[in-house]
Order: structure tokens, then C-alpha cells, then sequence
């Protein structure tokens, strides 16, 4: 067996699903496990993992994860994860809390980056600080208010009240925890708000001294990177550590003799007292076997992944509740489970959905399921595992996490890649004629016995019972004090507010790994764009590497739409892709969609116009599909059925469509919060901000509860507003259409778009006058949550600022450096974000999972003066504008890179606008921080806020002129 920088290789062999060379090796001195994948993927990953089975649901390796990025050996800055996301090019930096295992995935296009973020996290990880004042922040510690009332905050604390404020996390957590009751699934991971304060420092300490060591560690590369310096990196920190056993073993669960029901209230609003979940759950075997896994992949596609697959069909066609619930099937874990329910039934109707749940699967079992729907399921997970795209998410990060499905129990890790076997494997049984998907339906759920039906049912009082309780305990522990224990209650407060305040010396900021200005490129790299300005349509081409498949966006104008309908439009769109048509019914199209391509897509998209004004939008509906070359005629004949002869009269699916678009923005409030208040900003600012808020944010929840009355009551007056929309909406005026694929299969993909153009009406409706929505000044917006999320506006434009690429420098900085250590690290929320329209120029603050309201809202206030008062080194310049390119740069996919460069040429975003906005970045200095910070201090006289949080805290609001707003 050869051996390599203190390695040993296990296995090498060519992973032909994903053209790699993949190598498995062994740390000779600590046992530590290496997988390394060779591909040509410019986006280099790395990630180390561990096995981290927590005993109790005190969140002590969440806490650990944030904490071990608060400093180390070669790194003792108080954030070195922060000073990275400061100025690296990183395309991916974070790390993630599993219920079984801990992980730190970094990536980078840029190589010296990239070995500069492995060495920072492999040093985190294994030599971190994590005093106890990290602990304290991250975790959870009390503090004493203003009014002299003794609290808890903390990071993670404070998160997690975020996070169980969700009744749809809530279900998720607990599917998973009652499945598993002996278990370390048993427990939440991420932790319980309830125990979190009964974890010591001494157990955090442990904990990580217990399972971070390489011993029970798996590291992970994959790109086009060297593959022996990616061993050698590892070397340089694993050889430092001696081999040691780690009994981090996750056990099986043992299986139930019955199934079991449990009901749990969850914290609901005045208007939800009559709205509760439940879950149908199975406990299924682990993912050894991957041709099991995959039959699994493929039937819950069949029963659930379509908006007509049977069982999603039969339990909304029931009318017991709003939307399906259940996160499907789980296969992350060492076992697997199935999770399926409603949302928004009626209290006491439980038993009716699992009744109906098992009915249904017994229907299936014992008559077959549809040929059409099985060879759709197939197609489904084909298509997806081929083409491997994983959006903005690296690559490389999704092999990763997929490998650990196996490779963290022991098993191989390239078992889950390897997915043409299993593939073709079942394939052939289903031609065979085999019941597989029947024969699985009833292995795993109608003769297994480890089931759990879970009920959330509805108590519109538990917020305020948890806030009293937690009060009420409070008291109690402060009574409880002796002087000395109030005296060291302040003395801790005091010094974390001291360390937290003092800043990194220069010294030591200086040992974080960096780029300089000269390794950036000058230029952005362009993609290639041919316009074809033909009778019919605009069409763009964009000539990329594909791999066979052709992607095909069409960007409708929604300028003829009238202003009583634009709020209609986003379920138009849905309708035209679920409701079926004169030629086929809802199941057979939907089917048809799932079994000849890789989907179709739509989104109605509003943005402005680069430097035409406020007022100025494009506001389209864009529909987006793919498929394989030889199925691109399929694509559009779908496409074209869909978009002249979908047949709106089916009035039960339009109004579940209509009840479910409606019930999943409720459940946004409160998990969204912060993207709520972003819309509602923006709405005051510019017409696109006002059409998206009244298309996606609290003005669309309205709209949906006035159109279900309008269903009910007229529902042929709808009808003729769905139809009015195909009319202004669905025609050739003003398309433009963007063709994404390889060089050698555009002309054939151009030949075939350019006679479905054609084939459209040619209508050219006169343009619509829209009003504007008037949103108060000042909201309060009332949401069952014990956290809030705070959102300020401030209007620059109205300073007389002028945009300067610099700016985006600014904008991002005080993202990453004031608004980190002002509202999450010294204010405990979760996160807090600052976003620019570089366009029509509003910076718009928000926070997240925030235990503070008016401290946040002067905190935004106070971003301007910090840019003009806070003096800024040359090195920490150079660290901004190198993130800031790294966001300009951000690294795309190709069909990413077709749809983006059609935005930027519908909004006027040319390559000369973008290269001056790139050399204003390039050369963004001091001065310009100094005027932007002016503007946005100026702006600060007149600032919009938004607050989403618990009625008491918004009626203690000291905000003038604030309106509060009841939507739930």
C-alpha cells in the first residue's frame, strides 16, 4: 500500500459519476480518515467532520461550533471566522450542527485563498481558545437589564428561542426526537432554550476535548487543487496529535412493538386558534444498502414530490387541512425516516390524517401505483443526480455531506456517490415488472410497527406562559442571590462587555491569513452573450459548458397587467405549472413536466432600472426549465401547452393552491422575520420594492385572504381575472427568452426556441398605471416569537447621495464589523445584515432572531457616524475590498450565468457600468467611507423601521408615530 506525507491509501479508484479520481486514505499516526476527490471544479472544498453525539439537549456542540471560530493557537483574534468573511474570496464559509455529527466546510476559486481558509479552520479546530467568556457569549449567561431584572442572552441561546417560535421547526425537531427516544436523535442537538442554562463551562470544555481530535475526525477535499498538498496541510496538524479511542459510536434505535401518539401545544396566534400540525412518522433502516436508499428517494417522490403524487393529492384533496407537513424522507441520519402530515387542521381531527395517510398507502400497495408517476419519480432523481446542480451551494460541499451519510457510521463513503448502479439496478427491476416501490410501501410503513403520530396542537397563551414562566424563574434566582452572587453576576456582565469591546491589536489581526489588492483580477470575467433580435421574441444566447442540458429561461413583461391583479400574479404563475390544461389534467402534465425534463420554474421578478430613477421597473414573470437534448422539444411543447391552454376552471385545486400560498406565508413571519421587514423597507422606496412587497410580502398575505373569500364567493369573476392575465401577460411583445447550453448543441436548442416563439400570441397590450402601497412610516408587526427581528431604512437618495462602487465596500464592512460586534456579538442576536441598492440608492438594516428592539433600532441609526468617526487601517481597507470583489465575483454555475447575465441586461447593467463600479471598488478609500457614512447619518433623520416580535415588546415600543399591525 503506498504512503504519502504520513498517509496511507486505502482505496483509489475513479468515481465515473462525477469524472474523479477519488482516494481514500488513513492517518498512520492518529487513524484519522481522508477523502480526497480530484475533478475539474474550480471551486476548491475542504471540510472536516466530527462525530459528535450529544447526550442531552443542552445544544453543547452547537455552541461549540460557534465558539472554537472565536480564536486559536496561530489565530488569537476574538473572530478569525469574521476577519476570513472580511476579505477572502471565499465562495462558501461556515460551519453546521448536525444531530449526530459536527461539520466546518470552507471553499474558494482562488488557491492561496482557499490553503489560507483550511489552515484558519484546521487551527480552530483543533487548537482553539474557548475561554469562558466565549462560552458566555455564544451560549449563555445572565446579565442584569436596565431596569434591574436579572435575563439570560446568548448567541445560541437566543437563536434557539428563535427557533422554536416556529411550530413548522418545532414538528421537524420533535418527528425526528419521538422516533428515536433511546437514542442520541432523542435529543436537539441544537438545543432546547429550557436546558441550554444548565450546561457548565466545565462540560463545553469536555465536550470538546472529548471529540475533536483527528482520531474522530473525517477530512474532506475536492476540486482541481494539488491532492499531495492537501495531505500535507492535513499532516502538519494531525501529526501533532497522538493516536486515541473515541467512543463517539451512534447507536441503532430499537424498534417499536406499536405505534405511538403523542399531542405537544405549540406558542400560536389569536388567529390561529384553530390551526394545528400533525405528522405520520416511520422509523426506517439506515442507508448501508444504497440500492434501499435509492428505491426510498424514488417513492417518496412518487407519493409526495409532485403537487399531484397521490398521497400529497390525498391529503390536500381531503379539506382536513391548509398545506402538506413533513419534511419526506430524511437520509442524513444513520437511519432513515418518513415523515408526512397536514398543517392547519382542525383541533381533535389527528386521527382522521393518519387514518387517511395509511388508507391511501394500503390503496397504493394493493392496486400499484401509476406507470407515469413511477417513470416521473425516476426521471426526477436521474436528471438531479446527473446534473449535480447545487445552485450557490459548492459542489464539492454537496459530495461531502452525502459521503458522511455513510462514512461517518463506518461505512464506505463513496457508497452515496456511486449512484449509476443502484440506478440502473432498479431500473431493471421496474422493467421487469417487479413491484418494488409496492413491496417498499409496505415493508417500511404499513407493517412497521415504529411509528409516531405527532399532534401540535394550538395554545394562543404559551407565548405569554413562557414569558412569565421565564420571568417568574428569573425572580426566583435573583431573590435567591446574596449580595456577593449579584455582585459577580455584574463583575462577569462588566468584563464581557470589556473583552468584547477591546479590539484585536494590530498585531495579532495581522496573523490571519490574506490576499493582497494585486492578486485580484482587474476585470470581471464576462459571459458570453449573443443577442437575436427576431420578429417574434429577444432571444439571448449564452454559449456554456452544459453537459448535454439546455436551459431556457422566458422573461414575460408584466407591463399590461392592471394594479387590481398584480397581487394575482404570482399564483398565476403556479397555476399555469399545476393546474392542467385542455389537452391534460393536473396529474398527467405535472407528471409529463417531471418525466421529459428537469423541471420547470417560475418567479415573478421585480428590480429596478440602473440609473432611470425610483419609479423606473422591470417587473417580469419568469418562467425557467431544463432539460436534456434530446428532450428539449419536450420541454417546449410543455411549455407551450402550459402557456396557451391551461384550463382554469378547476376551481378545488386553484383554491387549495390559494389556501397554501396563503398559510406558508403566515408560518414565514415568524422564521423570515427579517426578510419581512426587508420587504416591507424597500416597499417605501422604490416601485419595485413596492410590486415585490405586495407579490411576496404581508400585502400578498392580505391579498390571498381577500381572493379566498372572492373564490368562494364568485369564484367565475377569478376565473375571468386569470384569464385576463394570459391575455396581457402570456404573449411574444416584449419576451425575451435566454438560451443556456454547450456551444455544439445551440444551434439546434436555437432553431427548435425560435419556432416555439412563433407559435405564441402576438399581442401587445397597452401598459397599466400602478399605484403605489403606502406603508407607515414606523410598524409594528405582532407575531407569536420570544425574539424579535428589527429592520431600519434609510432613504440616501433623498441626501443627494450619488452611488459610488466604494460604497458596496462600506456597506459590507459595516455588515461584517459593526453590526457584528453592536448587535450579535454584544446584543446577542443571531445575525444582523445591511444591504445597499446601488441603484436607487436605500440601505436597509435588519436583524435576526434579535432579543432587543430599540438598542438594534439605534444601533442602524448609528452605522453612519461609525463610518465617519471610526478610523480605518490600510490592512482592514484592503480586507474589505477584497470581499467586496469576492461578492462581485461570486462563482456561478452555467445555468446561474445565463439567467444572471439576461437580468443584467434587462435592467441595463452593461459591462461598462459594471467595470467603473468595479474600479470605484477597487480604489475605495477612507474619504469615501467618511461621505457615505455623512449620507446615511443624514438619512437617519427620516428612518423607516419595521419591528416583527411579541405583542408586549412592540406595545412597549417608545417609537414615534409607530402602527401597530396584527396579521396573524
Amino acid at each position: 500500500m503506498s504512503r504519502s506525507h504520513g498517509f496511507t491509501v486505502l482505496a483509489d479508484e475513479t468515481l465515473t459519476e462525477y469524472a474523479a479520481r477519488a482516494v481514500r486514505y488513513r492517518h498512520d499516526r492518529t487513524g484519522a480518515e481522508v477523502l480526497s476527490l480530484s475533478l475539474d471544479d474550480a471551486n476548491k472544498v475542504f471540510g472536516v467532520a466530527f462525530r459528535t453525539p450529544p447526550a442531552n439537549s443542552t445544544g453543547v456542540p452547537h455552541i461549540l461550533e460557534h465558539s472554537v471560530l472565536c480564536g486559536s493557537r496561530k489565530y488569537p483574534v476574538k473572530e478569525p471566522f469574521v476577519e476570513l468573511l472580511k476579505g477572502s474570496l471565499q465562495t462558501f464559509l461556515n460551519a453546521f450542527t448536525y444531530p449526530d455529527k459536527t461539520c466546518y466546510p470552507v471553499a474558494s476559486t482562488n488557491l492561496p485563498d482557499f490553503y489560507n481558509l483550511v489552515d484558519v479552520y484546521l487551527d480552530a479546530v483543533f487548537f482553539p481558545r474557548i475561554p469562558r467568556h466565549v462560552f458566555l457569549q455564544e451560549g449563555w449567561h445572565f446579565e442584569w437589564t436596565e431596569a434591574g431584572e436579572l435575563s439570560r442572552s446568548g448567541v445560541v441561546f437566543n437563536e434557539m428561542k428563535g427557533v422554536y417560535s416556529s411550530p413548522d421547526s418545532v414538528l421537524g425537531e420533535f418527528s425526528q426526537r419521538l422516533l428515536f427516544p433511546d437514542t442520541t436523535y432523542g435529543v436537539d442537538s441544537g438545543g432546547d432554550p429550557k436546558v441550554i442554562p444548565t450546561l457548565t463551562y466545565e462540560e463545553f470544555k469536555a465536550f470538546h476535548e472529548t471529540y475533536y481530535h483527528p482520531s474522530n475526525a473525517r477530512a474532506f477535499f475536492s476540486g482541481d487543487d494539488d491532492p499531495e498538498e492537501r495531505l500535507r496541510l492535513l499532516d502538519d496538524y494531525f501529526s501533532r496529535f497522538d493516536a486515541r479511542p473515541v467512543d463517539s459510536h451512534v447507536a441503532l434505535q430499537e424498534p417499536f412493538a406499536a405505534p405511538r401518539r403523542t399531542e405537544m401545544p405549540y406558542a400560536a396566534a389569536p388567529g390561529q386558534a384553530d390551526r394545528a400540525f400533525v405528522t405520520v412518522n416511520w422509523l426506517l433502516p439506515d442507508t448501508a444498502d444504497q440500492d434501499r436508499v435509492l428505491v426510498l428517494d424514488v417513492l417518496e417522490h412518487v407519493l409526495i414530490g409532485l403537487p399531484t403524487s397521490p398521497l400529497r393529492k390525498a391529503l390536500v384533496d381531503s379539506g382536513l387541512g391548509e398545506d402538506l407537513a413533513g419534511g419526506g424522507l430524511e437520509t442524513e441520519l444513520r437511519q432513515m425516516f418518513f415523515s408526512v402530515g397536514l398543517k392547519g387542521i382542525k383541533p381533535g381531527t389527528s386521527q382522521e390524517v393518519e387514518n387517511l395517510v395509511r388508507g391511501t398507502l394500503t390503496w397504493l400497495a394493493d392496486g400499484g401505483l401509476p406507470a407515469d408517476a413511477v417513470e416521473a419519480g425516476v426521471n426526477a432523481l436521474e436528471f438531479a443526480l446527473r446534473e449535480n446542480n447545487t445552485g450557490s451551494f459548492p459542489r464539492g460541499l454537496s459530495l461531502m455531506l452525502r459521503a458522511l451519510t455513510t462514512w461517518l457510521h463506518d461505512g464506505d463513503p463513496l457508497a452515496p456517490l456511486r449512484f449509476s448502479g443502484p440506478l440502473s439496478r432498479l431500473k431493471d427491476r421496474l422493467a421487469a415488472g417487479e413491484p418494488v416501490l409496492e413491496q417498499a410501501i409496505r415493508e417500511y410503513f404499513l407493517d412497521n410497527p415504529h411509528q409516531v403520530t405527532l399532534t401540535l396542537a394550538p395554545d394562543t397563551e404559551l407565548d405569554a406562559k413562557r414569558l412569565a414562566a421565564e420571568k417568574e424563574e428569573l425572580a426566583a434566582v435573583a431573590a435567591g442571590l446574596d449580595e456577593a452572587g449579584r455582585q459577580k453576576i455584574t463583575a462577569i456582565q462588566e468584563e464581557l462587555r470589556r473583552l468584547q469591546e477591546t479590539p484585536d491589536s494590530p498585531e495579532d489581526l495581522a496573523k490571519i491569513p490574506g490576499l493582497a489588492l494585486a492578486d485580484l483580477p482587474v476585470v470581471e470575467t464576462p459571459i458570453p452573450q449573443e443577442a437575436r433580435a427576431g420578429q417574434a421574441a429577444t432571444v439571448l444566447l449564452h454559449p456554456l459548458e452544459t453537459a448535454g442540458i439546455g436551459y431556457l429561461d422566458l422573461v414575460f413583461p408584466l407591463d399590461g397587467v392592471p394594479d387590481r391583479l398584480v397581487g394575482l400574479v404570482p399564483l398565476f404563475g403556479r397555476a399555469l405549472l399545476e393546474l392542467g390544461t385542455d389537452r391534460r389534467d393536473a396529474v398527467a402534465l405535472t407528471r409529463r413536466i417531471a418525466a421529459k425534463t428537469g423541471g420547470i420554474s417560475r418567479e415573478a421578478m421585480t428590480a429596478s432600472l440602473v440609473g432611470a430613477g425610483p419609479d423606473a421597473v422591470a417587473a417580469k414573470l419568469v418562467f425557467r426549465g431544463k432539460a436534456t437534448g434530446d428532450k428539449v422539444p419536450d420541454l417546449l411543447d410543455i411549455l407551450e401547452e402550459i402557456l396557451t391552454a391551461t384550463d382554469f376552471g378547476n376551481r378545488e385545486r386553484f383554491t387549495q393552491m390559494a389556501m397554501e400560498a396563503r398559510s406558508r406565508l403566515e408560518r414565514r413571519l415568524a422564521p423570515a422575520g427579517h426578510a419581512t421587514a426587508g420587504s416591507r423597507l424597500r416597499a417605501r422606496y422604490t416601485l419595485a420594492g413596492n410590486l415585490s412587497e405586495r407579490m411576496r410580502g404581508i400585502s400578498q398575505l392580505l391579498y390571498l385572504r381577500e381572493l379566498e373569500e372572492r373564490i368562494t364567493a364568485d369564484y367565475d369573476a377569478v376565473r375571468r381575472d386569470l384569464e385576463t392575465l394570459r391575455e396581457v401577460v402570456l404573449t411574444r411583445a416584449g419576451l425575451v427568452a435566454g438560451l443556456t447550453a454547450s456551444a455544439g448543441d445551440m444551434p439546434r436548442f436555437e432553431a427548435a426556441v425560435s419556432g416555439f416563439l412563433d407559435r405564441l400570441p402576438a399581442a401587445a397590450p397597452a401598459p397599466a398605471v400602478w399605484e403605489r402601497l403606502v406603508v407607515p412610516g414606523a410598524e409594528g408587526i405582532a407575531i407569536p416569537a420570544q425574539v424579535h427581528y428589527v429592520g431600519v431604512g434609510l432613504d440616501l437618495a433623498a441626501t443627494g447621495w450619488t452611488f459610488d462602487g466604494a460604497d458596496l465596500v462600506a456597506a459590507r464592512y459595516l455588515r461584517m464589523a459593526y453590526l457584528w460586534d453592536r448587535v450579535r456579538v454584544r446584543g446577542g442576536a443571531y445575525g444582523a445584515f445591511c444591504s445597499l441598492d446601488r441603484l436607487t440608492g436605500q440601505a436597509v438594516f435588519v436583524s435576526y432572531r434579535d432579543p432587543n428592539t430599540e438598542a438594534t433600532i439605534d444601533i442602524f441609526r448609528g452605522a453612519g457616524r461609525y463610518l465617519m468617526e471610526e478610523p480605518l487601517s490600510d490592512a482592514e481597507m484592503t480586507r474589505a475590498v477584497i470581499g467586496a470583489i469576492g461578492d462581485i465575483d461570486s462563482h456561478m454555475l452555467p445555468d446561474a450565468k445565463g439567467h444572471v447575465a439576461l437580468v443584467r441586461r434587462l435592467i441595463g447593467d452593461t459591462p461598462e457600468v459594471r467595470a467603473a463600479m468595479r474600479a470605484q471598488v477597487l480604489a475605495a478609500g477612507t474619504r469615501r467611507f467618511r461621505e457615505f457614512g455623512e449620507a446615511l447619518d443624514a438619512a437617519a433623520k427620516n428612518a423607516g423601521i419595521v419591528v416583527l416580535g411579541p405583542t408586549p415588546s412592540l406595545d412597549a415600543l417608545r417609537v414615534p408615530g409607530l402602527v401597530r399591525l396584527d396579521v396573524l
